[in-house]
């Protein structure tokens, strides 16, 4: 396929809707106010604009900039999906942690320096070899990490993610779940999320 920049001169791309090409054109050759501008209308009319040079392939569109679209991010579903597949750790329980972890906010970044989506400390992410600022990344690095964290454990789902809380080194210190409230209540609240019951 070819890529359809819009500030530069336009290609056919004969993978992309008429509608696309046709208003590439208009807005690069319109007013300066419009200028580097597409806009992409779908088969249900929904309109996207791209602001800024953007090449669109088989995936989709993304910016040249090397900003992230947020009209045009996959959505923290389909991105736990591939996490899952890619890790063998249940989807449900990525997405519990993800969203105890960041409320499925790819921007989020806490008072201690952690990450994204599953909210990755720097030194974690290093570990894991991922960018913890790329979405996708973060999600597979931090669905590898719960993984291990449960093979760790020997399944024991409530060790692991204490684990995932407080570290490792607290749990195995404490001999289990460390006597920290935020621990606990974290603990509990993606075991709720989850619908299971916490251990006696």
């Amino acid at each position: 396929m070819g890529n359809l920049m819009s500030d530069a001169q336009t290609k056919p791309d004969l993978g992309r809707p008429a509608s696309v090409l046709a208003l590439s054109a208009l807005l690069a050759l319109g007013a300066s106010a419009a200028r580097g501008q597409v806009l992409e209308i779908d088969a249900g009319g929904r309109v996207t604009t791209y602001a800024g040079p953007t090449q669109f392939d088989a995936d989709g569109a993304r910016p040249l900039s090397g900003q992230p679209n947020p009209s045009r991010r996959r959505d923290p579903a389909a991105r736990i999906a591939v996490a899952a597949s890619a890790t063998g750790v249940d989807a449900r329980l990525i997405e519990a942690v993800a969203r105890q972890e960041s409320g499925l906010r790819d921007t989020a970044v806490s008072s201690a320096g952690a990450i994204g989506l599953m909210q990755l400390m720097p030194a974690t992410a290093r570990a894991l070899g991922v960018d913890p600022r790329d979405a996708d990344q973060n999600l597979m690095g931090g669905a590898r990490y719960l993984g291990g964290l449960i093979r760790r454990y020997d399944g024991d789902l409530t060790l692991a993610l204490a684990a995932y809380n407080a570290g490792p080194g607290a749990v195995d210190r404490h001999g289990g779940v460390p006597p920290y409230r935020e621990t606990r209540l974290y603990v509990r609240a993606v075991l709720n999320r989850l619908g299971a019951r916490l251990n006696p």
